[in-house]
């Protein structure tokens, strides 16, 4: 069946994630003086450590209410660790809380994925994402597709699943029956929905479990799956696709 919509997952698909910096800690201190003055009260490491006892804790309450697959809302999540912030401008929080991330990895857009974007766009494919996301990953993503000159406006915003929006993430199927509602409100058909992520459990298995296709974007397809490989793969996979 003819592609009508695609589904992008964020990390590792669209955007490449690469390792912390080497002088996370000393700009650690810089952001710490910038935003608080003085000299940090916690370091790098301590607060991640903090950081992850909230986030066991929000978890292991949302399972006892059913929520199989949780998910956290980090902007409340650093506000504990750091009550600091209380008294800055959103603006300001906002900004301590990506170039805090920025310490612990570094994106940018994958490259090959921009052409791939602007074809599908070209060719009147709906695009959505369905991430594992925070608030953070929404400017992470305009940053990226800012340097090749695209915005965040090529998805449709209805077919945007954010799983902090949320409160559960993916491979929990309820993403998946969400986006699948929002498609065949606009008419599109499940075979007619195209998942593209990089993970098998994540995005592939309850993608196909919906009927729709997908394709794992990996540079190491495995022999019993055509449907994947790498950027350039998926532009040859969909020049096919014009039935």
């Amino acid at each position: 069946m003819k592609l009508r919509a695609a589904i992008f997952d964020v990390y590792k698909t669209i955007l490449d994630v690469g390792p912390p910096p080497g002088d996370a800690a000393i700009r650690w201190r810089t952001l710490w003086r910038e935003h608080f003055g003085g000299e940090p009260r916690i370091d790098l490491a301590g607060f991640g450590a903090g950081c992850d006892r909230i986030v066991a804790r929000e978890h292991a309450a949302a399972r006892t209410t059913g929520i199989e697959r949780p998910e956290i809302y980090w902007p409340d999540v650093v506000r504990e660790i750091l009550p600091e912030l209380a008294v800055l401008p959103a603006e300001r929080q906002a900004d301590f809380m990506l170039r805090q991330v920025e310490l612990w990895h570094t994106v940018r857009l994958m490259p090959g994925s921009a052409d791939v974007l602007r074809r599908l766009q070209d060719r009147g494919i709906v695009l959505g994402i369905a991430s594992n996301a925070q608030p953070y990953t929404l400017r992470e993503l305009d940053q990226a597709l800012g340097s090749a000159r695209l915005t965040r406006e090529l998805f449709a915003p209805d077919l945007c699943f954010w799983s902090f929006e949320h409160g559960f993430s993916k491979p929990d199927p309820h993403v998946f029956r969400l986006l699948a509602a929002r498609l065949h409100a606009r008419g599109i058909p499940a075979a007619a929905t195209l998942m593209i992520g990089d993970r098998l459990d994540n995005d592939i298995e309850p993608a196909l479990t919906q009927g729709w296709q997908a394709w794992q974007l990996t540079l190491r397809p495995h022999r019993d799956r055509t449907a994947a490989g790498g950027w350039a793969e998926l532009a040859l996979h969909l020049d096919g696709d014009r039935v």
